[in-house]
Formats: C-alpha cells, sequence, structure tokens
C-alpha cells in the first residue's frame, strides 16, 4: 500500500478511536470551520432538486464494482482479493474523514445540556405529567387554526424561528436552510419509518413524502436543527420543539403534539390513559393516523434500520444509541424557561 494510502487509513483511524477535547470542537469547528462550510455547502447541493447523496451513492457503487471487476482481470485471486479489500479500506477511510469533515465532528462538540440552566432534580413524575398535560391543552387548542397553515407558510416561519432559538442558546452560526428533497431510497424510509434525514456529506435534508401535516414541521425542524450542527438526536429534538413553538399554528400544534408524545411515553401506563382522555378527538385522530402510518412500515425492515442506526449513534459516542431520541425529554423537564419557553443560560 502507498505511503498516502497508509496515511489516509492512519488518520481515519485515529480520529475515529483519539479523543478531543469539547472545548476544542465547539471553538474551532462547531462554531469555526462548520459555521462557515454549512451555509456555503447547503446553498450549492440546494441549487439541483434531486438528492446528490443519491447521485454519490449510486456513482460510488458503479465505480467500486467495475474497479473491483478489473483488479481479478489477468491476476490470481490473492492478490486481486488484497488488493480489493486494501482499496475499499481506502475508500472507507476517505468516506469517514469526509464525513468528520463535512459534518460528523459536530457529535463531540459541547453537549447542550452543559450550556442551558439544567437541574435533574426536576425529572419526577409529577413533572413528566403535568408537562405532558399542558402539551395536550397546547395541541388541543392549536388543532383548528393548525388546518388553515399551509405547508409553505409553516416551512417559513420554522426558518425564522431556527435562527431566534440559536441566537437564544448562545449560538451565532445563522444556518443555511433549503428545501427539503425526496430520495431515491424513499421505499426504504417508508418502510423502515424513517421520517427524514440530514445527508452529512452534502449538508442537504432529506423528508419522507408520507409524514403527515401533523409530523412534517417537527420532522423538518429536527433536521434543520441538524444542519445548525446539533448532531445529538436528543438535542436535534429539543431545538426542533423550541423551533417549532415559535412558528405558525401549524408548526406549534406539531411541536407540542411531538413533546405530548415525548414525554407521555415514559409515563406509567395509567398516566397515558389519562392524558389521552384529555385529548379532543381531532387530536386524538391526529395520532391514530400517525400510528396507522407507522403501522405501514415493516417490522423486519424497522430492527435492521435500527440496529444499524444504533450502532452507528454508538460509533460516533452516543452512549445511549437510538435510544437518544428520547432522551429529549430529560432537556424538555430539565432545564429552566421563562415564561415565553426561552431555556436559561449558564
Amino acid at each position: 500500500m502507498r505511503a498516502w494510502r497508509v496515511a489516509v487509513v492512519s488518520l481515519a483511524l485515529a480520529l475515529a478511536v483519539v479523543p478531543l477535547p469539547q472545548w476544542w470542537v465547539e471553538q474551532w469547528y462547531s462554531r469555526g470551520f462548520y459555521a462557515r462550510l454549512q451555509p456555503v455547502a447547503s446553498l450549492v447541493s440546494g441549487v439541483v432538486s434531486i438528492a446528490l447523496l443519491d447521485v454519490a451513492a449510486l456513482a460510488l457503487l458503479v465505480a467500486l464494482l467495475w474497479w473491483t471487476v478489473r483488479q481479478f482481470r489477468g491476476a490470481g485471486v490473492r492478490p486481486a482479493i488484497r488488493r480489493v479489500l486494501a482499496g475499499w479500506l481506502v475508500v472507507a477511510s476517505l468516506i469517514y474523514l469526509w464525513f468528520l469533515a463535512a459534518w460528523g465532528m459536530n457529535y463531540r462538540r459541547v453537549p447542550l445540556q452543559e450550556r442551558i440552566t439544567y437541574d435533574s432534580s426536576r425529572l419526577t413524575r409529577d413533572r413528566a405529567f403535568e408537562f405532558a398535560k399542558a402539551a395536550v391543552q397546547q395541541a388541543n387548542a392549536l388543532r383548528p387554526a393548525a388546518l388553515s397553515d399551509s405547508a409553505a407558510a409553516a416551512d417559513a416561519s420554522l426558518a425564522h424561528a431556527l435562527i431566534d432559538v440559536q441566537q437564544r442558546l448562545g449560538l451565532a452560526h445563522v444556518p443555511t436552510l433549503t428545501e427539503p428533497k425526496r430520495s431515491l431510497f424513499g421505499l426504504y424510509f417508508r418502510m423502515a419509518a424513517i421520517d427524514g434525514m440530514t445527508d452529512p456529506w452534502f449538508l442537504e435534508v432529506i423528508v419522507n413524502p408520507d409524514v403527515l401535516p401533523s409530523e412534517r414541521p417537527f420532522v423538518l425542524a429536527h433536521e434543520w436543527a441538524h444542519l445548525a450542527g446539533h448532531a445529538d438526536e436528543s438535542e436535534a429534538n429539543f431545538v426542533a420543539w423550541l423551533t417549532c413553538i415559535r412558528g405558525s399554528a401549524a408548526a406549534r400544534y406539531s411541536g407540542w403534539l411531538a413533546a405530548y408524545q415525548h414525554v407521555a411515553s415514559g409515563l406509567p401506563a395509567q398516566d397515558r390513559r389519562a392524558l389521552a382522555a384529555l385529548l379532543s378527538p381531532a387530536v386524538a385522530a391526529d395520532l391514530i393516523a400517525e400510528r396507522a402510518r407507522f403501522a405501514r412500515s415493516s417490522q423486519r425492515v424497522r430492527v435492521v434500520a435500527r440496529g444499524a442506526y444504533d450502532t452507528y449513534l454508538r460509533a460516533n459516542r452516543v452512549e445511549e444509541g437510538i435510544a437518544s431520541y428520547n432522551a429529549v425529554v430529560r432537556l424538555m423537564l430539565g432545564a429552566s424557561f421563562d415564561s415565553q419557553w426561552n431555556p436559561q443560560l449558564r
């Protein structure tokens, strides 16, 4: 293996295992390099309506297959296998380094919990019940007005709201937010019950076209929060909720409905039944429709997808893995807010 290939693989391995100080990542990467890269990369990728991730994945697959076949022409099997494995290792290392540089280092920034006023003693059953009850009341009140909002109006309100949330969290990065795209992997999204994703290489957002109007604003705000540099799923959910409740009626409804589901899911059965009894018929119908959409996915595909994503998150030092999605409850309950639901900073 040539020296440059050894260097690439060694650098990728080193960055994968060597811990970097969170303050350094926060200052020099998240608030520095990434804050300058993201607006440009998202603006460029947003010029085309197709997902560049699809194009790159297909091109890479074709190139690798073509190159692999060539290695077996006119050569022994064992030398060819060694060259193929070495080549694949170099390609994987380059993709990983691109991932880290373009977005992935955000997993190692200072946790949001350390930047806001947070008290773990607030994580009680009573507080969770009261929070979920307040979310139900908000959802019930917002449901009629949410029907009159267009998707475009909701998206525009989310974009302005996310910038406001960033400023209130003491983050100067103003992300460039482009329209969500569809993907050739839409069928996989549907079968795996994946609502959306942020492409960490081209910094574009992909949203499952099957998400319902009651879900879409929160899903989009979650992916835009990723674009803003909030890699951790719990933090992206927290920022998405803060963003939604500052948006249009449809966005606020989606945000409070998502908050209710996250918090209520961790409560005892009797508490969940008591909260469900408070839901208006229209809100209950939306929740039934969301569960029906989830039921149309494939359990086998979901299990495989969740397992793969859990492994991915843990590899990026998210200790809770996929359970970090619901870890947002800790931020919702443990943070201190003012009367306008602005989190107080340390």
